[in-house]
């Protein structure tokens, strides 16, 4: 029996009715946040602008003809749906018109709220209305303020340059909360959909994937290969796609190149001070930086990322960005009072949404001083630059979700390396930090489901964690990232350093046990939680710190010397670089470069080399250069034809590891025999040619291990592969394990610095008829079995 049949007719209409309206307000609403934020062309070329703030009590968009040092030609307050907070404003091409507005149409928005309620008095650089820089809700409204909409598709230009240096006039508090932006500030360019073809994604899992690490402007910036107008370019980018895929890259991960402040790094040559180049203060999440396009033409910096996406494609190279939504580039607060802060998009629109800030009982510790409270304006800051992000927020998560989305969708990208990803994981909206990777609403597991992460059969976006976050308890959560997560292994490159280097300069305290779980894969991190070994990203070095070569070739870092080798501040310690210049010998220094790659090319997981690690560059000593923008730190081919072994070195172990799927697992090892041929898929083997027990294994005295995988299970060439790991400080003669029936051991590889001149490779492999192989001194042997 139907509902409205067992009530009275006229109550079930009235019921009725009643139901029909509440849905049609859920509808209208669900509408709302379903259209898109950010600006939208029609077909006529009217635009209309959407932005959400819940706490404003009033928006205007203004929109310029140009993007600097002219007023306004039309400003036009936005109408404000209530259920959804987003506010909205239609402007048609004949309003357009008859502004004088003709071409591309930059645009920014000015708010106001409770801090700072509208008054009809209020002209631009005046303080009518004001009420306080910032109130105990956290609103940090200041109509003066020209705010760059959080969804714009590209950027006109940064906050700073080179005709508005000082950043100052962006700051509210008492000396400029009464200063006008509007002429100089950034503003988002209103664009017709910029129609490239990105060619076919490449459909691979990370396990066969080779990960080249790379500034974009780095990568071409004085290669004299490409055209002058277009080093340091996307459109130079995409020259190197092919020689990348000669490399045997299959990855290229660029540093941030999201819309960042850094036209003003050539401004004063011979200072580094305030300059970024590595790009990790993002003051846009859907914007290419413009300082990187040849084309910087409206559209032309969208149109340019395209195509350099296309050229990687069709070599069959993934392009993975690393990004940054832990933090933003308006920056922190000051310390005394918390009211004085730049604000040039999010924080001016809806503050309390979009980062995270602390609780009104939490006391503020960043600076040491226990007494400082939500009251005056500070922000939770587990990322050690400025206040979170504030991804435990559906508006706030949904923004960096529609921001991956549209870089995967429309501008072709295939993964994400997320920069201090545990932060992204924090549950809290207010003060302390809690790790959430259960929530199907959270945006870990909504990253994996929405964009989808990338599947067995190859389909799908990449999603790298970089798995901790700066400072804060409970911020280390390497392995606690959810299924379908990949992550940075931070634990690979510490006890490799520490044994390569540590028995140099005493202390070496790891254990052939603590190598082999490395060398396997980190199922002690992984596996629990479903996991693959290729949910590990293995490295040796990374852009933040040492490069190959200076890990091996410096005692300490040189961090303060002049322009424009340094000043940079931070970077890692001793204690964490663990570097060693090998006694000072050069040949020894190259040989532990050559070796470090070998570890990091046969273990189990993903390699990851830096950009220039293949022809042994150099930073000098400097290892944070974050802040160097010059031809010191930008790739330097020169390096191809002055190291000519180790380039040649080092496209064969690429090659090496991609024509043996032995190296590149897709599952932990068992200690089984698979294939009754007699061989484990893997077995630890000792100098003597025995398996290793427990005992061996977990003496940190014993410095050679080696181990054979079962080629076979892997359908190689090869029946089995021999890796001869000699940490030693001295020359230790090997015992071969037995062969399987008609096979002998043939050398491929040998990082010793007696075979540099022969590129360290036996091409083809080289038959050893002996029982028995010297492996020199802090050394990697690796052989194939073969008839």
């Amino acid at each position: 029996m139907s509902f409205s049949r067992r009530l009275p007719r006229s109550f079930a209409r009235r019921l009725l009715t009643a139901l029909a309206v509440v849905t049609s307000l859920v509808g209208i609403a669900n509408a709302a946040l379903a259209a898109p934020l950010g600006p939208s062309l029609d077909a006529t070329g009217g635009v209309t602008f959407r932005v959400y703030s819940a706490p404003a009590t009033r928006i205007e968009v203004w929109i310029y003809a140009n993007p600097e040092g002219e007023a306004e030609k039309l400003a036009l307050p936005l109408d404000n749906d209530p259920t959804s907070h987003v506010w909205s404003k239609t402007v048609s091409a004949a309003d357009l018109q008859s502004a004088g507005l003709s071409g591309a149409v930059f645009y920014g928005y000015r708010a106001w709220g409770p801090n700072w309620p509208y008054v009809a008095s209020w002209k631009k650089g005046t303080a009518d209305g004001f009420v306080s820089d910032v109130d105990d809700k956290g609103n940090r409204f200041n109509p003066n303020k020209l705010l760059l909409d959080p969804y714009a598709r590209e950027v006109s230009h940064d906050a700073r340059n080179q005709l508005h240096p000082n950043g100052d006039l962006y700051l509210s508090g008492s000396a400029h909360r009464a200063d006008d932006t509007g002429i100089i500030a950034p503003k988002g360019v209103v664009l017709a959909d910029v129609a490239v073809d990105v060619g076919v994604h490449p459909q691979r899992t990370l396990k066969d994937d080779l990960i080249y690490e790379v500034h974009l402007r780095g990568l071409t910036a004085q290669d004299a290969g490409v055209p002058a107008a277009e080093r340091g370019t996307y459109a130079g980018a995409a020259r190197k796609a092919a020689a990348l895929k000669d490399l045997g890259v299959t990855a290229v991960e660029f540093l941030p190149i999201y819309e960042l402040q850094n036209d003003q790094n050539d401004l004063t040559p011979g200072s580094a001070v305030g300059d970024n180049y590595w790009g990790y203060d993002p003051d846009s999440f859907f914007s290419p930086d413009r300082r990187y396009a040849a084309n910087k033409s409206w559209g032309g910096p969208t149109r340019e990322f395209k195509q350099m996406v296309r050229a990687f494609h069709d070599a069959g190279i993934k392009v993975i960005l690393d990004v940054v939504y832990n933090h933003t580039g308006e920056g922190d607060v000051d310390k005394e009072t918390g009211s004085i802060a730049s604000i040039l998009s999010w924080r001016g629109l809806d503050n309390a949404t979009y980062y995270e800030l602390r609780d009104d009982n939490a006391p503020y510790q960043d600076d040491g001083r226990p007494n400082r409270w939500l009251r005056n304006g500070y922000y939770a800051n587990n990322n050690g630059v400025g206040p979170n992000v504030n991804t435990a927020a559906p508006v706030t998560r949904d923004l960096v979700l529609d921001s991956l989305k549209y870089w995967t969708e429309q501008m072709g990208v295939d993964g994400f390396r997320f920069d201090l990803a545990a932060v992204l994981g924090n549950s809290q909206t207010h003060g302390d930090f809690s790790f959430d990777n259960s929530s199907t609403d959270g945006f870990l597991k909504r990253a994996v489901a929405d964009l989808p992460a990338r599947g067995l059969d190859g389909s799908g976006v990449d999603l790298i964690a970089e798995p901790y976050g700066a400072k804060g308890f409970g911020t280390f959560q390497l392995g606690q990232f959810p299924f379908g997560w990949t992550e940075w292994d931070d634990r690979f490159r510490y006890p490799i350093r520490q044994k390569q280097n540590k028995l140099g300069i005493g202390g070496n305290e790891v254990s052939p046990a603590q190598l082999i779980t490395l060398f396997a894969g980190s199922s002690d991190i992984f596996q629990a939680s479903g996991r693959k070994p290729y949910n590990g990203v293995n490295y040796i070095v990374a852009h933040d710190g040492f490069t190959l070569r200076d890990l091996y070739s410096f005692l300490h870092k040189q961090n303060n010397q002049p322009f424009p080798l340094g000043p940079s501040a931070g970077g890692a310690d001793d204690d964490r670089n663990i570097s060693w210049d090998q006694g000072g010998d050069p040949a020894l220094q190259r040989q532990a470069a050559r070796t470090g790659l070998a570890l990091l090319l046969v273990s189990a997981g993903v390699p990851m080399i830096v950009g220039g690690d293949e022809m042994y560059r150099s930073q000098l000593g400097n290892n944070n250069p974050f802040n160097l923008d010059n031809d010191r730190f930008y790739l330097d081919y020169d390096l191809q034809t002055r190291f000519p072994h180790h380039l040649a070195y080092a496209k064969a172990m690429f090659q090496f590891r991609r024509d043996h799927a032995a190296l590149r697992r897709g599952e932990f090892f068992d200690g089984r025999d698979h294939n009754a041929n007699g061989l484990k898929d893997v077995t630890w083997i000792r100098d003597d040619g025995q398996e290793a027990d427990g005992a061996y294994l977990d003496n940190t005295q014993n410095h050679f291990i080696a181990f054979r995988l079962d080629g076979t299970e892997a359908a190689d060439a090869s029946p089995s592969i021999l890796v001869a790991y000699n940490a030693f400080s001295a020359d230790i003669t090997a015992t071969l394990p037995a062969n399987l029936p008609g096979n002998r051991w043939h050398l491929v590889v040998d990082t010793s610095a007696a075979l540099e001149n022969h590129d360290n490779i036996a091409n083809p492999p080289l038959r050893v008829d002996a029982s028995t192989y010297k492996t020199t001194s802090r050394s990697v042997a690796v052989f194939v079995e073969k008839p």
